[in-house]
């Protein structure tokens, strides 16, 4: 969630100093790049060198360093993040900080940062709720500065009440969704189907195809970075998203994929129809399997339901978005396609452009909506392909 995100950490002198180290890892774990900034003060309660090993960079505290005399920028590394957080942020620094006082490296960058800053007070409860403890915190509110509030629990003075520093996991979330705010889909709610489906002739045999659910599941990614909130419903493949990023929703044949989808369209924001879906069944389905015989073989196959084209007759709010696998007549076939199933835009990919299909980590489309606007890519990785059309469709459906 936090993939290329500059994350600059500012701790001072707090017993909540220990938990920086925490914060650290879940934001490298995250994807975060961290540099970490402290006071003289933190020192006493967390190690430089745990940060520093933690964070992979070195830990700056002082303008220069007094063996050779090099300067710590503290323009350089304010203008370097994307955020700032400063936690814990003690009363003595928060003071300093409201006032333009600028005394150690800490502060002086923390005057020179142009991103956006987050702060989390740690302090005992008696502090915490003084008068001008609470004048500070709405100055730096006022700067436009976050503030996670500090947390009620025991304190280190033995006392019980609000002045705990809030714990790493919760400094995370508060990052993370700092961050989803700025993305385009975040909130939105997208129905993704995938794979095959899978038609039993008899318990043993069906009729299927060689859909692997790369693309869908590449979809679902970049949705997922969008900000979007995905239900992922998946006939049997070989790729499926992450389990606790999507709500997942493994299905056999059309039919079941039909209910899935129908259950949910109804609050979806937009349909994302990516699966390769049989479109005949065999009329019966044996109970016992079918013994091998020198004799033909003879299935009755009955069309399946059409779910892009049921759905989109139940369209409200929703943007369509349909898929075509063609091999011939490309472009006309894919047009008609997405007139007749309602799409609002339906992507193109030839079975005839090497590199594009089933199963191959590349792709080759070609992008129509409703306006006759047609956008070409190249061949691309499945996983480029995916961020292009989340891209062309956050640009439409947020117009």
């Amino acid at each position: 969630m936090l993939t290329g995100k500059k994350i600059l950490l500012a701790v001072t002198g707090s017993i909540a100093a220990y938990k920086a180290a925490f914060f650290v890892r879940l934001l490298i774990k995250a994807g975060a790049d961290v540099k970490v900034v402290m006071t003289e003060s933190a020192k006493a309660f967390i190690s430089p060198l745990t940060l520093a090993t933690l964070s992979k960079h070195p830990v700056q505290s002082d303008y220069f360093k007094k063996e050779t005399g090099e300067w710590n920028s503290h323009v350089e590394l304010g203008l370097w993040a994307d955020l700032m957080i400063l936690a814990p942020l003690t009363a003595n620094t928060m003071a300093k900080l409201a006032n333009g006082i600028c005394d150690n490296l800490l502060c002086a960058t923390y005057l020179s940062a142009r991103c956006p800053v987050i702060f989390a007070p740690a302090m005992d409860l008696d502090m915490y709720v003084h008068p001008t403890t609470q004048n500070n915190i709405t100055k730096l509110k006022s700067y436009g500065h976050m503030l996670i509030e500090a947390e009620e629990g025991e304190l280190a003075s033995g006392l019980y009440g609000t002045g705990r520093m809030a714990e790493p996991e919760h400094l995370l979330e508060y990052v993370q969704n700092h961050f989803n705010k700025q993305l385009p889909l975040t909130g939105k709610r997208v129905l993704i189907t995938s794979g095959p489906t899978y038609e039993a002739i008899d318990p043993v045999r069906f009729i299927g195809n060689h859909s692997s659910g790369k693309m869908g599941t590449a979809l679902a990614n970049a949705f997922i970075k969008a900000g979007a909130k995905v239900t992922f419903v998946s006939g049997p493949a070989t790729y499926y998203p992450a389990p606790e990023k999507v709500e997942l929703i493994k299905i056999q044949s059309a039919k079941e994929m039909m209910e899935s989808c129908a259950s949910v369209f109804d609050d979806v924001d937009i349909a994302v129809f990516a699966a390769a879906v049989s479109d005949f069944g065999p009329k019966e389905q044996r109970d016992q399997k079918i013994k091998k015989s020198k004799n033909s073989l003879h299935l009755e196959l009955i069309p399946n339901p059409d779910i892009a084209l049921e759905l989109g007759k139940r369209k409200n709010k929703q943007f369509n978005v349909g898929f075509a696998l063609e091999t011939d007549n490309e472009k006309s076939n894919a047009k008609e396609k997405m007139k007749k199933k309602n799409f609002d835009m339906i992507v193109l990919n030839s079975l005839n452009d090497k590199g594009a299909g089933f199963a191959h980590d590349t792709n080759k489309v070609a992008i129509f909506d409703r306006d006759n606007n047609e956008v070409n890519f190249e061949l691309k990785s499945k996983a480029e392909i995916a961020t292009d059309i989340v891209y062309l469709l956050s640009t439409k459906f947020n117009s």
